[in-house]
């Protein structure tokens, strides 16, 4: 398949699309959230869907599988046009999908939850347990997921939550061969569905990633379409052979990316040119100030007797592979995680990090961006006031009373000096875009002018103008001497944002990169051999 970057086609070969989107409009109030889009995929094609938060990936992910009615156009499976009012429907389309959030239960087990809506029952009415069991074995089997079927879910590793997922969703997809109105010897070929990964690599890192996208070739390679949803072109290049591009509701490109290079997508997803965050040394030799924090002894869960200094506007990434240890480090440091034993000494005040809290930290001027953002960083149902007033609330209340205009104010400051849109108080938090909340976030701590920086993947889940805008949040954040630790498994982002970067393994510091070996090659292959 060959093409050139175009707006609203490609050339694609002489089939029928498995799934066809056509010219879908959307309309919210005064808003156009889909402006008719055209999106195919074809049988046994993984096509990527790029685009910046808010050009309406996710109102058509939302259109497809029924949570919304589209104002116009049609959606073809198979050549046949369908309506989509329920997730069911969707369903009994061969349309499915796998969320970021994976819907899974965690509570429950492995089984129970590849059970959940498609249980099967003997004649008593009672769930076949030994038949189903069996036959999750077979399915585990066949994609090569070692999971114990009676395991909770909440007991399995990240890889193994996001490969279930999958394995459920695939798991009564129709054969691509069936009979045609049951006449015996005449065979019909049709499509083997359609699976809508939409951001399911979030948490997952990179070796973790490569195992996720083997199970989505092999589905691949077996007559499944893929539409793949995910805001980092790494992603898009390693496992797709085709990208979408959306930006404000319309298609604005779809090309193979071979005949693509990574500069034109990022240009049609801003819309214009987009600089990279370069290395740059700063405070005029780029070395720190001064020392600002010391870690002495730090144990906890995976790591060990963990000693590290970050001076005063220094930002220090930690990295490695996934269970090495690095990613408790921040959670350790700011009373998140309960410490086994270690001192914090910052700004000359020694801390017992085993007795140490988050209400401590924040009092000892540190402050923490984790990597869940949905849950371990906002309220979705409050406002964007409440949200960045909740660290100073006190400071808006008088004789037991909150002064609402004051704390709408004061947000509406910061939202318009940390570019949030939309800049309204008043706006939920959960309606804005992953990049929007995530400069939500860092307006509400950085606000509090703290001593310390604790990040846990800054800019996972956001478009790559957003990406831009944070780095340099951060950049300017160290510049006026914030101590700053970042763990992350994006080593091109602590490559371009960090002063020096520690490599960890068995919950130790491996290896230090600093000057020239702070590359992202450099950081990859350490984490390897570290």
């Amino acid at each position: 398949m060959t093409s050139s970057v175009v707006a609203g086609g490609i050339s694609c070969p002489p089939a029928t699309p498995a799934l066809s989107v056509r010219e879908v409009t959307k309309v919210f109030g005064v808003m156009k959230a889909l402006d008719r889009a055209s999106v195919d995929v074809y049988p046994g094609e993984i096509v990527g869907l790029l685009g910046s938060n808010g050009s309406g990936k996710s109102t058509l992910i939302k259109i497809l599988a029924g949570f919304h009615q589209a104002d116009g156009g049609e959606v073809r499976v198979d050549g046949e046009p369908i309506v989509l009012a329920a997730g069911l429907e969707a369903r009994d389309h061969g349309l499915r999908f796998v969320h970021q959030d994976l819907g899974l239960i965690s509570s429950l087990t492995v089984l129970e939850n590849l059970l959940i809506g498609s249980i099967s029952t003997d004649r008593s009415l009672t769930i076949a347990w030994r038949s189903e069991r069996r036959r999750a074995r077979g399915l585990f089997e066949q994609y090569r997921l070692q999971v114990d079927p009676d395991a909770l879910v909440e007991e399995l590793p990240p890889i193994k939550r996001a490969m279930l997922a999958i394995v459920r969703a695939v798991a009564d997809f129709p054969s691509a061969a069936v009979d045609d109105q049951g006449a015996p010897g005449d065979r019909v070929t049709r499509g083997h569905g359609v699976l809508v990964l939409d951001e399911p690599t979030v948490f997952l890192s990179g070796p973790e990633r490569a195992l996720l996208f083997d199970l989505v070739r092999r589905l691949s390679a077996d007559g499944v379409g893929v539409l793949f949803v995910s805001h980092d072109l790494e992603e898009i290049r390693e496992l797709c052979d085709r990208v979408v591009v959306l930006r404000d509701g319309q298609v604005c490109g779809n090309a193979c990316l071979e005949d693509v290079d990574d500069e034109a997508i990022v240009r049609l997803i801003v819309g214009r040119e987009v600089a990279q965050f370069a290395k740059e040394p700063r405070n005029g030799s780029g070395v720190a100030r001064g020392l600002s924090v010391e870690v002495r002894g730090l144990s906890g869960p995976g790591v060990v007797d963990i000693d590290l200094t970050i001076g005063e506007g220094e930002i220090l990434g930690v990295t490695g592979l996934s269970g090495s240890g690095f990613e408790a480090v921040p959670y350790l440091l700011y009373g998140a995680l309960p410490a086994d034993a270690g001192h914090l000494v910052i700004d000359g005040v020694e801390h017992d990090l085993s007795a140490f809290s988050p209400d401590a930290a924040i009092d000892a001027g540190m402050v923490l961006v984790p990597a869940d953002r949905p849950a371990d960083a906002v309220v979705a149902d409050l406002t964007l006031a409440d949200n960045i007033s909740l660290p100073v609330l006190s400071k808006f209340v008088s004789g037991g009373r909150l002064r609402n205009r004051d704390m709408k104010q004061a947000c509406l400051e910061l939202l318009r000096r940390f570019r949030v849109k939309p800049a309204d108080p008043q706006a939920l938090m959960g309606a804005l875009s992953g990049g929007n909340q995530q400069r939500a976030v860092l307006a509400k701590w950085l606000h509090l002018d703290p001593r310390m920086m604790l990040l846990d993947e800054p800019t996972q889940g956001v478009d790559v103008g957003a990406r831009q805008d944070i780095l340099r949040m951060l950049r300017a954040a160290a510049d006026s001497g914030v101590a700053i630790v970042c763990a992350s498994s994006d080593h091109d982002q602590l490559a371009v944002l960090c002063d020096r970067v520690i490599v960890f393994r068995n919950g130790r510091p491996r290896r230090e990169l600093v000057g020239d070996d702070l590359t992202k090659h450099h950081i990859s292959e350490a984490g390897l051999r570290a």
